[in-house]
């Protein structure tokens, strides 16, 4: 196999009649993003700056959409009610944004798309995960989200009712604390091996800002942050 006939590229060939290795594309072919006329709907920028607007009218298929694609792939790291303490952040991975902070409720929507599309800090892209028209749907139902855990009878329609979680829950046969911040059980590790919550390094290993720099000039140690106190809670999910 290692001698085993093999073409070059930009070598000629006799193979081919034409004598080229580096064969024609076929009529009307298309390369990948090459057809991204709707850069916004693609990127969620407008003039190289984070666009504020859907690319879609809102409907509730799409909300229904945006919730199910957000309770697959956003829930283990900002929870169910994206506060930022899912399952595995409380195990030990770095806190995930918050969506109830003040510069998130006002970050424009291309934000939440370029944020899903590229990632940001700890967490990592999902633009192989979730196709564009989806991650549109997530920021959607983000902005939903939002609203959900500080509505009010004025953001309802007439005839509705804003009731607390406690009393949904209620309502399904579950006690009322069950949507309450709830105790982790002793067992419940960090899943890191000093068992404190994991810390992102100050400058990443291969950040270009210190490739070549000296090692004096590089944080030696990343301070780990005292143990938690005993019963440390966690969002209700």
């Amino acid at each position: 196999m290692h001698d085993e006939p093999k073409f070059f590229p930009q070598r000629g060939t006799d193979f081919y009649a034409d004598g080229r290795s580096v064969r024609p594309q076929v009529a009307n072919t298309v390369a990948r993003n090459q057809l991204h006329a709707d850069t916004y709907f693609y990127t969620g920028f407008v003039n190289g700056k984070e666009g504020d607007g859907l690319p879609f009218p809102v409907t509730m298929k799409v909300l229904e959409r945006g919730q199910e694609r957000y309770n697959i792939y956003c829930t283990p790291c900002h929870s169910r009610v994206g506060n930022g303490r899912g399952m595995i952040v409380d195990r030990g991975y770095a806190h995930a944004g918050d969506y109830h902070t003040a510069r998130l409720e006002t970050a424009p929507l291309g934000h939440f798309f370029n944020v899903i599309t590229n990632g940001y800090g700890a967490m990592p892209d999902y633009s192989a995960q979730i196709a564009p028209v989806d991650r549109w749907a997530i920021v959607a139902y983000i902005k939903a989200l939002q609203l959900s855990q500080k509505a009010t009878q004025a953001d309802v329609p007439a005839g509705a009712q804003v009731q607390p979680l406690s009393s949904i829950a209620e309502s399904q046969g579950l006690p009322a604390n069950f949507a309450q911040q709830w105790t982790l059980p002793p067992t419940a590790v960090n899943g890191t091996p000093d068992d404190q919550p994991y810390v992102l390094p100050t400058t990443p290993p291969n950040a270009a800002s210190g490739a070549g720099a000296p090692a004096a000039s590089r944080p030696a140690t990343v301070k780990t942050p005292a143990a938690a106190p005993a019963g440390k809670t966690a969002a209700q999910q």
